[in-house]
C-alpha cells in the first residue's frame, strides 16, 4: 500500500510540476463547457427570408406580415422575379423564398383554395426540413384564421369549431436546448481529458526513459498501473464537480436526481476510459502516436453516442455498433438523473454494461503491459 501511496504522490507532483499542463487539465475543459453549450444548438434562428408578391393585395400582405412578426425569420426584400429570388439564393443573401401567385386573393375567395411557392436553401439538410416547419407552421396558422374570416363574412350562419392543443413539457418545461446539451458536453469533457491523460502519461515515461527504470525495480505490475491511473481518476471527478457547479450556477440546469448517484456511476465510467486509455499506451512509443488513436477512438464515441445525433435515427448497424459505446450509457445517465430524477434501478442497465466493459477494458490493458524484472 506504501508503494502506491509514494507513486501516486510522484503523479500528483509530476502534474503540477508541469505548467503547460495545468491550463489544459483545469481551464480549457471550463472554457469548452460554457462554449460548446451554448454554440452546439440545433435551434434555427434568424432565417434569411424572401418573398415574391405577384398578387399586392391586403391578403398576400398580410401572409407576409405573419413571416415578419415570427422570431425565427427575418424579413430582408421583396423581389420583384423569380430569376431575382434565385440569384439571391444562388449567393446566399436568402434562405427562404416565398412566391405568392397571381388571384392569390381572388382565388382563395372564389374557390377556397390556392397553392404557394416555398424554395428552401438545402444544402444543410438538417436547417432546411426545420425551416420547412417553421413555414408549414405559420402558413397553417395564417390559413386557419383566413378560414375563420370567410365563414364571417359569408351568408352561411356557420360558426367555425377551433381546437385548441395545450402542450404540456416534461424535464424542459421551457423547451431550452441547453438544458439538454449541457449534461452532454460535460460528459464530453470528462471522457476526453481523462483519456488523453491517461494515454499519454505512460507514453511519456517511455519517451524519458524512466519506465524502463521503474521496470526493473521491485514494483508490481498492479501497484504500478494504480499509482498510475488513480491521479487521474481524481482529476475527472473533480472536472465532474467543478462541470456541475457550472452548469447549475450560469445554465441554470436542474439537477432532479441523486447527485451521489451521479458520482457513483461517474467514477465506475472513468475506469473505463482510463483503461482504454492505458490499453492504447501500451502499444504507443511516443505521446503524439498516443494522442491521434486517442482522438480516433473519441470522435467514433462522440458521434455514435446521442449527443448530438438520437441514436434512434440512425441505421440499424450503427444502433448495434452503439451497444459497445460507452459514452452512450454515460450521457444517457446523466441526462436521465439530472433531468428526469432517475434512480439506481433506472440506470441499472447502464451501470451493469458500463461495469462489464470497466472489467474488459481494464483486464486487457493489464495483461498487455509488459513488465520486466
Amino acid at each position: 500500500m506504501k508503494t502506491i501511496l509514494y507513486i501516486i504522490q510522484k503523479e500528483f507532483k509530476q502534474i503540477f510540476r508541469n505548467k503547460g499542463m495545468l491550463p489544459i487539465i483545469f481551464v480549457l475543459p471550463l472554457l469548452q463547457l460554457v462554449i460548446l453549450s451554448n454554440a452546439a444548438t440545433f435551434e434555427v434562428k434568424n432565417i434569411k427570408f424572401g418573398y415574391i408578391d405577384n398578387d399586392h393585395t391586403s391578403t398576400s400582405r398580410a401572409l407576409v406580415e405573419k413571416f415578419n412578426a415570427s422570431t425565427y425569420f427575418n424579413v430582408l426584400t421583396d423581389f420583384p422575379s423569380e430569376a431575382f429570388a434565385n440569384a439571391a439564393m444562388l449567393n446566399g443573401e436568402v434562405d427562404v423564398v416565398l412566391e405568392i401567385p397571381n388571384f392569390f386573393e381572388r382565388d382563395l375567395q372564389k374557390e377556397k383554395h390556392n397553392n404557394l411557392g416555398v424554395t428552401i436553401n438545402a444544402i444543410d439538410g438538417a436547417a432546411a426540413g426545420v425551416e420547412n416547419v417553421y413555414v408549414t407552421q405559420i402558413i397553417q396558422r395564417f390559413n386557419q384564421g383566413l378560414k375563420v374570416d370567410l365563414m364571417q363574412v359569408s351568408d352561411k350562419q356557420i360558426q367555425p369549431t377551433t381546437i385548441e392543443t395545450i402542450p404540456l413539457f416534461w424535464y424542459n418545461e421551457t423547451l431550452n436546448y441547453k438544458t439538454f446539451m449541457v449534461p452532454g458536453i460535460l460528459v464530453l469533457l470528462v471522457t476526453m481529458i481523462t483519456l488523453f491523460l491517461s494515454g499519454m502519461n505512460i507514453v511519456r515515461e517511455k519517451e524519458i526513459g524512466t519506465l524502463e527504470q521503474i521496470n526493473v525495480t521491485p514494483i508490481k505490475k498492479s501497484q504500478f498501473i494504480i499509482g498510475k491511473l488513480f491521479p487521474f481518476w481524481v482529476i475527472g471527478m473533480g472536472l465532474l464537480t467543478v462541470g456541475l457547479i457550472l452548469a447549475r450556477l450560469i445554465f441554470n440546469v436542474p439537477m432532479l436526481g441523486s447527485i451521489i448517484l451521479m458520482y457513483f456511476y461517474t467514477s465506475i465510467y472513468i475506469l473505463v476510459v482510463l483503461g482504454i486509455g492505458l490499453f492504447i499506451s501500451n502499444f504507443t512509443d511516443t505521446q503524439q502516436q498516443a494522442m491521434f488513436i486517442s482522438w480516433f477512438f473519441v470522435v467514433i464515441f462522440i458521434l455514435m453516442s446521442g449527443l448530438f445525433t438520437p441514436i434512434e435515427s440512425m441505421p440499424k448497424w450503427a444502433q448495434i455498433v452503439t451497444e459497445f459505446n460507452p459514452v452512450k450509457y454515460f450521457v444517457e445517465v446523466m441526462r436521465m438523473v439530472m433531468l428526469k430524477g432517475s434512480g439506481f434501478i433506472d440506470i441499472l442497465p447502464q451501470l451493469l454494461k458500463t461495469a462489464l466493459y470497466a472489467f474488459v477494458m481494464n483486464g486487457l490493458a493489464v495483461l498487455s503491459y509488459k513488465k520486466t524484472n
